[in-house]
């Protein structure tokens, strides 16, 4: 069965998600003169059958190889492939399609952004993390040495297929580190997502519900805030504390398990801050160890604050983070006292047993 999720905004598009639904491509960008099909090596298959669907459905198609995972968001990565749309001979009538996981979906949309000043961009994720979030919303974006996704524009798709025929190939650990954007949902608005993972940690007995459920969330957040003024900020919940240890650890560690371990610590931070429970803190972290997703993470306290200042969620020098005042109510807290911090690093830090 297939599952369609609308997003709103100026310009509406579906989330189609279920076996197969790739094969949609050929109906979404029927009459497109052209169509460079931007992938990473591993996925040269997905990628040539996607070219295959297309010439059917009379469109010219050609594939643009791009690094595998963050090592394809850099400037140099995206100016190669300019060249590449211009040797092709792109024009604004064309479009573009990004098959991968969240890093390929989010350099294929900035692509899609900037040449001509906009085409149109499909999205083929093919990891659980680019189904549920990073293809999902209109969000493109390149990483700098300064940080994660500081480079970028907002650029709604004209789809998403979330084909879960895709999902058999990926490994266990990438897997799970999408379920953890998954759970975030659940934290922030569903709980009946919850439920579903309590009942079986893996995700693996509801993937589709999951999927669509998460894809649910996010598309109510970014058909009303599209620009990340509002409520799209609650989708950020886990992702403060997140994407420093990203960047500290040079992205060596996954997307999804640094987050994991955001999540515990806005938890706790919200349990200083009298917004949550000792049980709803610690239904967190029970949650996201039974999901085989970490909850501690030893570092340099120091600096993680010091990129924290520096993420693009920052406003100013004031520290923000979403917290939750009670489970599925998130709010914005900012500057929270740094006692707090301290006490919700000692939490998730690996020294405090």
């Amino acid at each position: 069965m297939t599952r369609r999720v609308p997003v709103a905004g100026e310009k509406p598009y579906e989330v189609v998600i279920g076996a197969g639904a790739h094969a949609e491509l050929g109906l979404v960008l029927a009459g497109t003169p052209k169509a460079a099909v931007v992938h990473a090596p591993p996925l040269a298959a997905a990628a040539g059958a996607a070219v295959e669907t297309l010439q059917s459905a009379g469109v010219a198609a050609e594939a643009v190889v791009v690094p595998d995972g963050e090592a394809a968001k850099t400037a140099q990565v995206a100016a190669g492939a300019w060249e590449e749309f211009g040797r092709l001979g792109l024009t604004r009538s064309d479009a573009v399609v990004g098959i991968g996981g969240g890093a390929v979906t989010d350099l294929a949309g900035f692509l899609a952004a900037t040449w001509t000043r906009g085409v149109r961009v499909v999205q083929v994720p093919t990891s659980l993390l680019g189904m549920v979030d990073a293809a999902v919303g209109g969000k493109t974006g390149i990483n700098t040495s300064a940080g994660k996704n500081l480079v970028g524009a907002f650029h709604p798709p004209a789809a998403v297929l979330a084909d879960t025929d895709l999902l058999a190939g990926l490994p266990e650990a990438e897997f799970r580190s999408g379920m953890a954007e998954v759970v975030k949902c659940g934290f922030i608005a569903d709980p009946r997502i919850l439920e579903l993972l309590e009942a079986d940690p893996t995700g693996r007995r509801d993937t589709e519900e999951l999927i669509e459920r998460a894809v649910r969330v996010k598309a109510a957040a970014v058909g009303e805030d599209l620009h990340d003024t509002g409520v799209r900020e609650f989708l950020n919940y886990g992702h403060t504390l997140g994407h420093a240890v990203e960047r500290v650890e040079d992205f060596g560690w996954r997307h999804g398990e640094a987050v994991a371990v955001g999540l515990v610590f806005a938890a706790e931070l919200a349990g200083r801050a009298g917004l949550l429970t000792p049980a709803e803190v610690a239904r967190h972290r029970t949650l996201v160890a039974a999901m085989g997703l970490p909850t501690r993470y030893a570092g340099d306290w120091s600096r993680l604050q010091a990129v924290m200042r520096v993420d693009k969620k920052a406003r100013g020098a004031s520290l923000r983070f979403v917290v939750l005042d009670g489970l599925g109510n998130p709010r914005i807290l900012t500057d929270p006292d740094q006692a707090w911090l301290d006490a919700a690093w000692a939490a998730v830090s690996e020294e405090i047993a």
